[in-house]
């Protein structure tokens, strides 16, 4: 995986590529995909959600630039593969999952593999996490119509935010970074990842209210 799909890709992190060799992918995802874990596409983890490709996990990780005394905020914790890989990087990850029974899994798991620099929240993610903040780095991984002010706003100076931003099938990984200057912004590529939910993301279906940050 590593060789094939990010070596050859243009992956130069050494921390990200040392890290992705030897995280256990396949313990994230339901036992019967175990065998397609490390192939390159996304798959299904239940409640409408996936994991993404072990490409679009590696590129968002190699822009935040990560040298492991950052706080990091994770927008959607999702199988928790990528709090895994951004805990190994930095100092402190703080992660939401607005679907706890989704949230909940990640978390079991992660304490399970003895993870122990993580904070956990069950909620609306697009409000992000505010009295923890400013973060160093900020990840959210599902498509957002536009950049979460929230998140923005959390960032501290010299701060990296990485999403995929626009509609669905025609969204752009953005990467935002907080300078003396202001926010300036850094596209990295198309991608296409599942809607994410939230009072600055795509609005839930059926209208149903979304659980706000306590």
């Amino acid at each position: 995986m590593v060789e094939d799909q990010l070596v050859e890709r243009n992956i130069k992190d050494l921390g990200v590529l040392e890290v992705m060799s030897r995280l256990p992918r396949h313990l994230f995802v339901p036992d019967y995909l175990g065998h397609k874990s490390y192939g390159q596409h996304p798959l299904p983890i239940g409640h409408h959600q996936t994991i993404s490709q072990p490409y679009a996990q590696a590129v968002m990780t190699q822009a935040l630039r990560l040298t492991g005394n950052e706080r990091v905020l994770e927008i959607g914790t999702g199988s928790g593969y990528q709090t895994a890989l951004l805990a190994e990087l930095s100092a402190h990850v703080f992660t939401i999952e607005r679907l706890k029974p989704l949230g909940q899994r990640a978390k079991t798991l992660l304490e399970k593999l003895g993870y122990t620099n993580i904070n956990y929240r069950f909620c609306d993610g697009t409000y992000g996490w505010q009295n923890m903040g400013p973060y160093d780095a900020i990840l959210f991984a599902a498509g957002s119509p536009e950049m979460p002010k929230a998140l923005v706003d959390q960032l501290a100076m010299n701060g990296r935010l990485v999403g995929p931003v626009g509609p669905e099938g025609a969204q752009q990984l953005v990467m935002l970074t907080r300078t003396e200057a202001g926010i300036s912004k850094k596209e990295l590529g198309d991608c296409n990842f599942v809607p994410l939910i939230g009072k600055f993301g795509h609005p839930p279906c059926g209208g149903a209210n979304e659980q706000k940050p306590f």
